[in-house]
């Protein structure tokens, strides 16, 4: 995939960065021209190589936590003034009906996918508004555009998420600092369908429902790819998207559309 970015001296912040959509985007930005942070609660040892040659630097990073969170950004800050974009991409998911999850399943969803993005917002901002503005992109899914049966819980971290960045959005514009979400699905080569793939009684059978489940996939025959969705993100993080923000970009290939055409 063609890289058409320039991100040249500007300092990017990526959760979730170690691996699927995460990793596409710290190589992307990387390769354009910026100083990448990636947190991650896992450390790949098949990322090393490409890592060090574009000088990305890894931090271990638990969302959920506060601290953790604020010493990601507060790395990034601290090595180069300042932090232009933030991507909130950490998440995981929870396939399983409501009366069926537990409360330590809720807050490990919930904590993750929205408070994670909270705090990754909360401490970004604070700079961003001392430098004169900034970008930020949150990993949201079409789980958040429309609800879905097998995984409520999921749907509404990610419903959440794109509220946040409705919000803040609109709160933050005065201050050049932009906020927008991607809403992807079904992509492949992610920790996230990997284990969801793993844990299912016909790995392939589950495949092929969820390429059907997407129109554009399923005419490519083919999961959306994770440089798919870190494109987007590039280009929202860019000054191509000087004039956007508060946008839930879906890149599901017209899964959140409505009922698809018979036959799929």
């Amino acid at each position: 995939m063609t890289n058409q970015y320039n991100f040249q001296n500007q300092v990017a912040v990526i959760t979730g960065g170690g691996n699927g959509i995460g990793r596409a985007t710290a190589i992307m930005m990387a390769e354009a021209g910026a100083h990448v942070f990636a947190g991650d609660v896992n450390h790949l040892e098949e990322n090393r190589e490409t890592f060090s040659r574009l000088e990305i630097v890894e931090i271990v990073c638990d969302v959920r936590q506060e601290s953790e969170v604020q010493a990601l950004i507060e790395a990034a800050v601290s090595k180069y003034g300042k932090i232009d974009i933030l991507v909130n991409n950490a998440g995981i998911g929870l396939v399983k009906p409501i009366h069926q999850v537990t409360e330590s399943e809720w807050d490990a969803c919930i904590d993750t996918n929205l408070k994670g993005t909270f705090f990754g917002c909360k401490h970004a901002i604070k700079y961003m508004l001392a430098t004169g503005g900034g970008a930020i992109i949150n990993t949201a899914s079409n789980a958040g555009l429309l609800p879905r049966v097998h995984d409520p819980v999921y749907s509404i971290s990610k419903h959440a998420v794109v509220a946040l960045t409705e919000s803040l959005g609109l709160c933050h514009g005065k201050d050049n600092i932009r906020v927008n979400c991607v809403c992807p699905g079904p992509v492949g080569e992610t920790g996230m369908m990997n284990d969801d793939l793993a844990n299912a009684a016909d790995p392939e059978g589950l495949t092929q429902l969820m390429i059907r489940a997407s129109p554009i996939a399923a005419a490519h025959r083919r999961m959306i790819k994770p440089q798919e969705v870190a494109s987007a993100i590039c280009y929202l993080a860019s000054k191509d998207a000087l004039m956007v923000t508060g946008t839930a970009l879906r890149i599901d290939g017209g899964k959140s559309l409505g009922v698809p055409p018979q036959g799929m």
